[in-house]
């Protein structure tokens, strides 16, 4: 399953969701202008830097986790606007102006990477303006304007404790909106996916949230001396992630260069490696397995194949399952060797050492196999029998691999793939 990249311009993902989610966050932009219109905005320098910090961070917005957009700069300003209160700001923005000023700051931002062609997702950026709505209305609800940041324990305790609550609010919030996404467009359980979403936030978004918290307290305290200050770490923190984003972008170019080297050499038909190792993510998602662990799945599914290189001749049109048990087995085991000698990748090379193993005489007496073993073994019988060149259509394929459920195939991921293909599944 391939992922666009950086300079593939505007991106919509997501179905009736994602329509859900892009008609939501432009009403209620579109309702926070007109509101703040009418009663005029209050606070306009504050207003002005605020927006200035979104746009630039909508600017610079990268990918981390190869499934979305991320704009730290950009959520931890919006953010912070939510959150001021202090003897610097005599007149806290109301809710409306917060939206209304994250919307605009949101469009000027994303102007220029629509117009240079780079990528863009306008359901995450819809996300984010409802994530800041909610931390607004709750901060807004449980906080009067006359408590602020004036240096006593008695108001700092409850505003740090409203603060928390307010972007952790945010963050459960947009944790459930993108498990539901994730939900409808992999068929991913939905316990799951929160979970996933959740382990996002853990490592990423909150780090966001804390900065907005910092932001407001010492904008609130000291006025705009503070962002500067606060915004150079996160400057620091963007740019690691953004070198770590690179690396996993080379690191995941070098898996499929690899698993190429099988089509060129004529052991696996074209498209072959890539198209299993779709299947086997897609059947992935559905079983609810973790990102680490999905990861690991698709590096294997392109690599099964790569001891086949060591096989005195290629099989016709990449037809491995045409070879004996013991070619497979010692094929296998050779691919598992090679993928180790990497010194980084030994939970692939496990899962490509079992992924030829009889169900019967492999998991189903040794729990200790991992359950990948067996997806990639059913998603590159699968992609074999229905794949380009092949030609039996999925019903027929199904009904062939149903044959070999509890013998040779895992009946937890049949029972998935079966799933998968009735959902319309297609290569």
């Amino acid at each position: 399953m391939t992922v666009p990249g950086e300079t593939e311009g505007l991106e919509f993902r997501g179905s009736g969701s994602g329509v859900v989610i892009l008609i939501a966050g432009a009403a209620l932009g579109v309702m926070a202008l007109a509101m703040t219109a009418h009663r005029g905005v209050t606070g306009w320098p504050f207003a002005l830097t605020f927006g200035v910090l979104i746009a630039v961070g909508e600017m610079v917005q990268f990918r981390v986790d190869m499934t979305r957009n991320r704009a730290p700069i950009a959520t931890s300003a919006a953010l912070g606007y939510c959150l001021l209160r202090g003897p610097e700001v005599s007149v806290p923005p109301e809710v409306a102006q917060i939206v209304a000023v994250a919307a605009v700051a949101t469009a000027i931002g994303v102007l220029p990477r629509i117009v240079a062609g780079l990528w863009w997702d306008a359901v995450v950026s819809s996300r984010r303006l409802l994530s800041v709505g909610a931390a607004a209305v709750v901060f807004a609800a449980i906080v009067p304007n006359s408590l602020s940041w004036n240096g006593s324990v008695a108001h700092a305790l409850p505003l740090g404790g409203a603060m928390l609550l307010a972007v952790s609010c945010a963050a459960g919030l947009d944790a459930i909106v993108g498990a539901g996404q994730a939900t409808e467009r992999y068929g991913k359980p939905f316990p799951a996916a929160l979970r996933d979403e959740l382990g996002v936030t853990a490592r990423i978004g909150m780090a966001m949230a804390i900065s907005g918290m910092l932001l407001a307290a010492g904008t609130s305290l000291v006025g705009l001396w503070a962002p500067p200050l606060v915004l150079v770490p996160l400057l620091f923190t963007q740019f690691a992630f953004r070198r770590y984003s690179s690396a996993q972008r080379t690191y995941r170019s070098t898996v499929r260069s690899m698993a190429r080297s099988t089509e060129i050499a004529g052991f696996s038909s074209p498209g072959q490696n890539a198209r299993t190792a779709q299947l086997a993510v897609a059947i992935g998602h559905d079983l609810g397995l973790t990102p680490a662990r999905m990861e690991a799945l698709e590096y294997a599914a392109l690599l099964s194949g790569v001891g086949q290189l060591a096989l005195a001749d290629p099989s016709p049109g990449g037809a491995s399952l045409l070879r004996t048990r013991e070619e497979r087995q010692r094929a296998a085991e050779i691919g598992a060797s090679v993928i180790e000698r990497s010194g980084v990748l030994d939970h692939v090379a496990e899962i490509v050492r079992h992924s030829n193993d009889p169900y019967r005489h492999g998991r189903a007496n040794n729990p200790g196999i991992p359950v990948e073993s067996g997806i990639v073994n059913v998603a590159l019988a699968y992609e074999q029998l229905v794949g380009e060149g092949s030609g039996q259509t999925p019903d027929k394929a199904m009904e062939s691999i149903g044959l070999g459920i509890g013998a040779e195939y895992d009946p937890v991921v049949v029972a998935s793939l079966r799933r998968i293909v009735g959902r319309g599944f297609r290569f």
